[in-house]
């Protein structure tokens, strides 16, 4: 069953939960107990994506010092 990633729009929890795929875009409940949290759309998911689902684009890995940075020293990251 898949896990898709949920946000809490009253208490800002960011939380997984594992539900059919049918039921992928329905609400869900925090783990405070709040409604309505909405799905997100995951930092896994969003790099899969970039790439055609193959996994993270070359250009996105960490290179050189720094923090993930593209490593020219430039800031951006």
């Amino acid at each position: 069953m898949p896990t898709y990633e949920f946000r809490c729009s009253t208490c800002e929890t960011t939380f997984e939960e594992q539900r059919p795929m049918s039921r992928s875009g329905e609400p869900a409940t925090c783990p405070s107990g709040h409604d309505g949290a909405r799905r997100v759309l995951s930092m896994f998911m969003s790099a899969a994506k970039s790439n055609g689902g193959g996994g993270l684009v070359p250009s996105t890995l960490p290179t050189g010092g720094g923090f993930g940075g593209c490593g020219s020293g430039c800031g951006c990251h």
